[in-house]
């Protein structure tokens, strides 16, 4: 089977070529489900080197977009591994970005993880402001809400955003959980979230709970 141990590492190195030279011996192997999770938790792990990265100014943004774009076209290529273990639909989701912020890379992290165990997602994108969630939210019925953000001013929208589902009547009928670098334990008791991470693959578990799976 294809060794994953140089996952992470290829893609905190941007090695392109070393992703998804190790995916596609995966999909060549017959790989399973518990093989593709793992190549996404190690995809995951080189992001988070990414963005370190970025943070010390070692990397910058075009750096950022070439990492997203190695990630999706990995996770896209993990897809088939993990398709079919998950065929009732757990739930539908609006996913988005809160207004002031334009990161999405770990935004579309979660949304490939959680898509892939078998959530409904609407991704309203970056930069969203709290009445395009609520808008979304009243077009599809949706039961669950993901904001994501990185800069600090994210975690002030993501509370107006959660006052806002609260003035539509929609509060009550949802789950809310919120993620990126800048969320806490406390961010979230003052945002009004059910629950908080900044790891894709824990939220993806906090929203499987949720859904009783």
């Amino acid at each position: 089977m294809a060794d994953l141990s140089n996952l992470a590492q290829f893609m905190g190195d941007l090695d392109e070529e070393g992703v998804l030279g190790i995916i596609d011996k995966l999909v060549e192997e017959g790989a399973g489900a518990n093989e593709g999770n793992e190549a996404i938790m190690e995809l995951q792990k080189g992001m988070n080197t990414v963005g370190d990265l970025f943070e010390k100014g070692e990397y910058f943004v075009g750096d950022l977009i070439f990492a997203g774009e190695i990630l999706t076209e990995a996770i896209e290529k993990c897809k088939p591994l993990i398709a079919g273990t998950t065929t009732e639909k757990l739930g539908v989701m609006v996913l988005g970005t809160v207004h002031g912020d334009l990161h999405d890379i770990g935004k579309n992290i979660f949304k490939n993880m959680v898509e892939i165990a078998g959530f409904e997602v609407h991704d309203i994108g970056i930069d969203q402001a709290p009445e395009a969630f609520v808008d979304k939210i009243k077009e599809t019925g949706a039961g669950y809400v993901g904001m994501s953000g990185v800069l600090t001013l994210a975690l002030d929208s993501m509370r107006e955003t959660v006052d806002a589902l609260k003035e539509a009547g929609l509060r009550d009928k949802l789950k809310v959980i919120i993620g990126g670098n800048c969320v806490t334990a406390e961010a979230c008791k003052t945002i009004g979230a059910d629950a908080w991470t900044t790891n894709a693959a824990e939220g993806v578990r906090i929203c499987k709970g949720w859904a009783g799976k």
